[in-house]
């Protein structure tokens, strides 16, 4: 078996005979048993895994670890403390934060990382774009129920989305921006469509104060929906 330690397998088959035995464990106690079996020199041995070998020892870990002594999880009595306790904790090493509650500017951390914070779109800007675009292709699918329409609302969401940042819109931005290109809805009609969207998994709503907000699943904004 050679110098082989650790856990290993040793399988001996026959088919002449129909044997096969495999006796896995610690290298020392498989060896042992191979030679009272009379089995030493037929059949092979195999390392069952690779230990791993620990970084950032403590003292006692290299002591012993020196001494060639396996170091396992299981060496500590199950009484008492482990006898490995790891490197010795080193508080000031953590940095200490305070600040009032309250004083955190978010925004200034944003443009120290090099990121601007999301800001809301003007309507009257989202309604001169929209009024600027030509026409989209309609969406296809048996599911939609106003192939246009869906397909206006798709470019007004991916504009808040894509250029703004903006998770989506409520339903009274959505009427007061397009409801003209969504087929003239308004109220409680534009709500129960928008309502279907979500359902057929093309939506998401938000919940927010006294409002509730759509927003654009991802799949169906890329068009494959």
């Amino acid at each position: 078996m050679g110098q082989l330690r650790g856990n290993v397998r040793y399988r001996f088959r026959s088919d002449d005979h129909d044997v096969n035995i495999v006796i896995e464990g610690d290298a020392g106690w498989v060896k042992r048993h191979v030679a009272d079996l009379g089995l030493e020199g037929v059949g092979w041995t195999m390392p069952v895994g690779t230990a791993v070998q620990a970084s950032n020892l403590s003292k006692v870990s290299q002591e012993r670890q020196n001494a060639g002594v396996d170091i396992e999880m299981d060496d500590a009595p199950e009484s008492g403390k482990p006898l490995d306790m790891g490197p010795t904790p080193d508080p000031g090493r953590i940095p200490v934060v305070r600040r009032p509650i309250g004083e955190l500017d978010l925004n200034a951390k944003l443009s120290e990382a090099g990121l601007e914070p999301a800001e809301k779109p003007d309507i009257f800007e989202l309604m001169e774009i929209m009024d600027d675009m030509d026409p989209p292709r309609p969406v296809a699918g048996a599911t939609s129920v106003d192939p246009m329409a869906e397909a206006w609302l798709r470019e007004l969401l991916q504009l808040v989305v894509r250029d703004h940042g903006i998770s989506g819109l409520s339903t009274e931005a959505i009427e007061e921006i397009a409801s003209a290109k969504l087929g003239g809805r308004e109220g409680t009609t534009l709500d129960v469509w928008l309502q279907s969207l979500f359902t057929a998994g093309k939506l998401v709503k938000i919940h927010g104060g006294d409002t509730v907000g759509w927003g654009p699943s991802p799949r169906w904004l890329a068009g494959r929906f």
